[in-house]
């Protein structure tokens, strides 16, 4: 029950605006494309430097807490922003969300969780209920297609057929990594029912137009340390509408990752006993 006169007030406010159809516009997917060249170019350089894992990157006293709080099981996320020189890349239209995180699988091994991560059949099993079905479309090598069906509850229900193209690169025999673009992402109406149907691509309710997900794995300490870096692009909020409407919408990609990581980690706990 929604009891709070805010929490009320967004409940109405985020079952209206979504009915209102909002079209992805060209400047904005380029911004987002322009965001996603200068993250990676940041992911490049991290990887040519030697720093694989975010956190190797923290001032020490920092670096040990955050090495403590994940061998103790915690999933530990940071927010990031990409700028381009000192200021931030305007998303006309849009909003981009980008968070990272990582957790640590005790007794894991970096086969395993490889295994694990390109098995995309059983992804609606591991990652449900936010995952309804999962398809491995086409696998050559290290590359593959899959879909997914995905289920977002926050005071309004989204469900949302996505697909996917995903390369893995070995690094050596301790460290892979991978990324995923999403190739289409449909609104799905009435889903489950006789009548479902799909709004028009990139012309929808605009909770979640791209997303683009980089995993970085790498064996040691006794397990599998697993990063995810997560950039997602989404509608703008509504003017004047922000102050009330932009925390839930904000909310998600970091809670998406943070469940997307805790159940890679219990799939993969489950195969050490």
């Amino acid at each position: 029950m929604i009891s709070h006169p805010l929490l009320l007030m967004a409940a109405v406010l985020l079952a209206v605006c979504p009915a209102q159809g909002v079209e992805l516009k060209t400047e904005t997917a380029a911004a987002f494309d322009h965001y996603v060249r200068l993250s990676e170019q940041r992911m490049q350089h991290d990887l040519r430097s030697g720093r694989f894992l975010w956190m190797d990157d923290l001032p020490t006293p920092e670096r040990q807490q955050v090495y403590q709080r994940i061998k103790q099981g915690d999933v530990v996320t940071e927010k990031l922003e990409t700028l381009e020189g000192a200021a931030p890349i305007s998303v006309p239209g849009g909003l981009i969300h980008h968070w990272i995180g990582t957790v640590f699988i005790p007794g894991a091994n970096l086969k395993q969780t490889l295994a694990l991560l390109q098995n995309y059949d059983e992804h609606a099993q591991i990652y449900a209920p936010h995952v309804l079905r999962s398809k491995l479309i086409q696998h050559t090598g290290d590359d593959f297609k899959f879909s997914l069906r995905l289920h977002e509850t926050k005071v309004v229900t989204v469900v949302l057929d996505t697909d996917y193209d995903a390369h893995y690169l070995y690094i050596d025999s301790t460290r892979a990594c991978s990324r995923s673009y999403s190739t289409r992402v449909a609104e799905v109406e009435k889903a489950g029912q006789p009548d479902e149907r799909e709004k028009p691509v990139s012309n929808d309710s605009g909770f979640l137009w791209r997303l683009n997900s980089y995993w970085r794995f790498q064996e040691r300490d006794g397990g599998v340390y697993v990063q995810l870096e997560a950039v997602s692009l989404t509608r703008d909020i509504p003017e004047g509408l922000g102050w009330l409407i932009r925390p839930f919408i904000t909310s998600i990609p970091k809670e998406s990752l943070m469940f997307t990581l805790s159940r890679t980690r219990e799939a993969l706990s489950k195969t050490q006993k």
